[in-house]
């Protein structure tokens, strides 16, 4: 869901004369930002194609990858039950900050840890940029 999606969704569902987004007088927009993550942290869609010799999987990943959002395409992986590649395709995704580049780490050490391979591919020039400098340097992650 985009932006102007989500923005005309909540003004259809606020009192008459009065959008959504100005309900109330006591979120400011450090407020209205939370609550713009907590409604889009759930947007990222996961797709997995298995390829008909069995020994790939190829996942497509359509989001807005950020702070709110990667902890739920972390959870949309299936690490016991995947063939031994595995090829994560963001070119319908943008990585915007280093929680996401943790997540894409976290997943790729849960695949390692079972002897299973992965391919990152079709990251736009600015998400391949960030992923490029922060892989592997956020321990910790996930």
């Amino acid at each position: 869901m985009t932006l102007r999606a989500t923005r005309a969704r909540l003004e259809r569902s606020a009192p008459a004369g009065r959008p959504a987004w100005r309900r109330s007088p006591r979120h400011g927009p450090v407020g209205y930002a939370v609550i713009f993550a907590k409604r889009v942290a759930h947007l990222a869609h996961v797709t997995a194609v298995a390829d008909p010799d069995g020994h790939t999987v190829v996942y497509s990943v359509t989001a807005e990858l950020f702070f709110a959002s990667c902890n739920d395409l972390v959870g949309q992986f299936d690490y016991a039950g995947d063939p031994e590649k595995v090829v994560i395709d963001l070119s319908a995704a943008h990585i915007w900050d280093a929680s996401s580049v943790a997540a894409l780490d976290a997943i790729e050490t849960k695949y390692a840890q079972r002897g299973k391979t992965v391919e990152i591919t079709g990251l736009n020039d600015p998400s391949a940029d960030l992923h490029g400098k922060l892989t592997g340097e956020l321990a910790g992650s996930h």
